[in-house]
């Protein structure tokens, strides 16, 4: 099922647009149309399925003419995840590709946790959209044998049709002439037989984007598109620190001045998402962007107007010096004894900046109120998380708001974060309800972002004269998790919660001994700003520690580094593994690492001066949902300029069974080039309280002729598929930084790497690195 968009263009007898229309199938037609005034922007799938469609559970249906509707429930922001997750329940109910439909839902209740990020679309339906087209399949055999005149067990079906001797029909023809109503419960459909690996038709092979075609038309909408009759559009006024602002007084008469300025609205927030705000209010957008500007506010600024990036580290920093304090993820007996007469050890810090998201399309939303109901349309990767938020800043139960579903320009974690959505919601009911558009220009945007946090981590040792015997691990940054949705937090072995998402990736699976990993949430950061999930989180930086570390402890034991880490991939212990998500455990690490040491001639290549190999390995996400991943960059360092050249990488990835290859592909690439942006190019920092960098004039992420030549391979495997999305940063940056000390012999314990900061160190400044 599509959507309509409408636009009050088109009664005004202007042209329309591209987006202007979107065709839609509907039962066994094509309609194309626009909705009724007064209502919202897209017709929506609430009265679905009809036309005779059959639904033999809530995420899929068949119509009358063979289409097969899916419903999705994750975001599509450029992944293409509902063609991913479309073709495991087409895959074994064994329907026709070419009449496979999917529809992005809105919100409701029935649909469970709305969330996309982790990676973990696909991991987290696999079970689900299974037993969904098993449910599926074996209706239409069951149904279809009816008609054929056969017994279940002498059918079979295949490519949307049933066949038994000789004789055949269509899942079209089965739904419309036996009009089946059976449905499964989630329990029965979880009892019936599934296919096996070698029968699968779609997962794992080459098939069509189903959304594509949409998106290269122009048809798509994103929500920045979204357009609703009589709406008006609002621009905020941003206070100077995140929390904390009050408004003293405000002056419109510049603003008054502006043609289609309509008013100012001081938001008063409940949920204390966006205190401090004052929205102006016109008829156009570029009158907002205006209007705003001219607009004067006086705050009364929050306690962090003053906070800078080097105070959030160093704040990091006396918080692991305290013995007490933050959660301990691994605290295994005998550590403090390791400690005590060590033959050596070793101990390093490390440290990251600041990242913004800086997605392609602007955060943006439309509210407003329809009969009681509040309805937001936006695009949004965590509306399970947002409606409540909504629901206590709009003082109404969230039953009573719905959030509807576009396309999103990008994510990366962003939309996970969904506090966009209330001032507008604030504007709106500020205005009666009235509809309201709110597009945050690009520095509203980064000024608003919810950033990767600062973080600051610590390793130490102990070691005899080959080995790890004992490790201390310290991490600790901003707390996305914490912040936003602390309910979602883990617990540690205390039973205290933590933020896993600020934590993952240094509970890793070597074995080094009595070994404790304690994370600290930083206050001080949770307090100026709001931490934000940003791709691949905490395993965008923890790895850079841990690998870089690896390197350094193999260097001091002079030991070879793949050698050295293939030492302790034993999978003893809580490293073993269990089915179904980590089989294997740390044997299967093991293996792409030594699959990617073969691959590059590690130890046999030369190379020339001031160039060299550096390699990773990570469990690219989770534990509990490991994506075994090795990777290795080629890089050459200019002793002069200190600037670094990433000339090749490569990326070995276990992620279990590979559902779109083509998607996995280009995921794994965005990955590792997100992955490259953070190492050497992507930053900012934080001066008096709010982020630094406001447009891409100052910030400057990976351009398109620093991109290396990359070789991207995947193994072969029947195991539950793992994620995809985010693994593929992991390695990167920790193998960048080793490849540098293998070509020029400085380490860099600082992201991202500096051209600056690498010539002081090839000049003996240890300060910098």
């Amino acid at each position: 099922m599509g959507k309509l968009e409408r636009l009050s263009a088109e009664r005004e007898g202007r042209t329309l647009s591209r987006r202007g229309f979107l065709m839609t199938t509907m039962g066994a037609g094509l309609a194309f149309g626009f909705a009724r005034p007064a209502s919202a922007s897209q017709v929506y799938p609430s009265n679905l399925p009809g036309g005779g469609m059959f639904e033999p559970n809530i995420w899929c249906s068949i119509a009358p003419d063979g289409t097969v509707n899916v419903n999705v429930i994750r975001a599509e922001m450029g992944q293409h995840v509902g063609t991913a997750l479309a073709r495991i329940i087409a895959d074994e109910m064994e329907a026709d590709w070419d009449k496979v439909k999917i529809t992005q839902v809105d919100t409701d209740p029935k649909w469970g946790l709305m969330v996309t990020g982790g990676s973990w679309s696909v991991w987290m339906t696999w079970d689900v959209f299974r037993q969904a087209g098993a449910a599926a399949r074996t209706i239409m055999i069951e149904e279809g044998a009816k008609l054929l005149g056969a017994t279940p067990s002498a059918c079979s079906a295949r490519n949307g049709m049933v066949t038994a001797n000789g004789r055949s029909i269509s899942y079209g023809d089965i739904v419309a002439r036996a009009k089946p109503t059976k449905q499964y419960t989630p329990e029965e459909m979880a009892k019936l037989p599934l296919k096996p690996a070698s029968e699968r038709r779609l997962i794992g092979k080459k098939v069509a984007a189903l959304d594509i075609p949409a998106k290269t038309t122009g048809a798509a909408i994103y929500g920045i598109d979204a357009k609703i009759d009589g709406m008006v559009y609002a621009r905020p006024k941003m206070p100077p620190t995140r929390y904390g602002a009050k408004v003293i007084s405000v002056d419109d008469s510049e603003a008054r001045k502006i043609p289609g300025y309509l008013r100012y609205v001081v938001l008063e927030d409940p949920s204390n998402i966006v205190p401090g705000w004052v929205m102006v209010i016109t008829k156009t957008y570029p009158a907002a962007i205006k209007a705003a500007d001219a607009l004067k506010v006086n705050w009364t600024p929050g306690e962090t107007v003053t906070v800078s990036e080097a105070e959030i580290i160093e704040h990091g920093r006396k918080l692991i010096a305290k013995p007490d304090g933050g959660v301990y993820i691994f605290d295994d007996k005998g550590t403090k004894e390791t400690f005590q007469s060590p033959a050596k050890t070793l101990e390093r810090s490390y440290t990251c900046a600041s990242v913004a998201h800086y997605q392609l399309e602007p955060v943006n939303a439309i509210a407003h109120q329809v009969d009681g109901v509040w309805e937001i349309h936006t695009g949004n990767q965590w509306q399970s998380l947002v409606l409540p938020q909504l629901a206590e800043a709009l003082q109404v139960p969230k039953e009573q708001i719905v959030m509807r579903t576009y396309l999103l320009g990008g994510g990366f974690g962003r939309r996970l974060n969904g506090d966009y959505s209330v001032p507008v919601a604030l504007a709106s009911k500020a205005l009666g309800g009235k509809p309201v558009k709110m597009i945050l220009t690009r520095s509203d945007d980064m000024a608003f972002d919810s950033i990767r946090s600062p973080s600051l981590q610590n390793i130490r040792v102990a070691l005899n004269d080959d080995k790890i015997v004992g490790m201390r691990y310290d991490v600790t940054a901003g707390w996305p998790t914490q912040v936003m949705a602390a309910a979602f937090m883990s617990k540690g072995i205390d039973n205290k919660p933590y933020d896993q998402f600020a934590t993952a990736g240094a509970d890793h699976w070597y074995e080094t001994g009595p070994t404790q990993l304690r994370t600290i949430s930083n206050d001080l950061a949770n307090r100026t700003f709001r931490p934000g999930w940003l791709r691949s989180v905490s395993s965008g930086w923890t790895p850079w520690a841990l690998e870089s570390f690896m390197d350094e402890v193999a260097h001091e034991l002079k030991q070879d580094p793949v050698a050295f880490r293939l030492s302790m991939l034993t999978a003893q212990g809580r490293n073993a593994g269990e089915a179904p998500d980590s089989n294997g455990g740390a044997k299967r690490q093991a293996a792409v690492l030594q699959r990617l040491a073969d691959k590059i001639g590690w130890g046999k290549t030369q190379l020339p001066a001031d160039t060299a190999l550096g390699v990773a390995t990570t469990f690219g996400q989770e534990r509990g949902m490991p994506t075994w991943t090795a990777g290795a960059a080629q890089v050459h360092v200019d002793r002069k300029t200190g600037i670094v050249t990433c000339q090749k990488v490569w990326l070995l990835v276990d992620a279990g069974t590979i559902v779109d290859p083509g998607g996995a592909l280009a995921q794994t690439e965005g990955a590792a080039l997100w992955g490259l942006s953070m190492a050497l190019f992507e930053g900012t920092e934080l001066v008096n309280g709010t982020i630094k960098d406001r447009n891409l004039d100052t910030y400057t992420p990976l351009r398109i002729g620093d991109v290396p030549e990359m070789d991207i391979e995947f193994v072969e495997s029947t195991e539950k598929p793992m994620g995809l999305g985010e693994p593929g940063v992991t390695v990167i940056a920790p193998a960048i930084g080793n490849a540098i000390f293998n070509a020029v012999g400085v380490r860099m314990r600082h992201l991202p790497i500096r051209p600056k900061t690498v010539l002081a160190a090839l000049n003996g400044d240890k300060t910098t690195a």
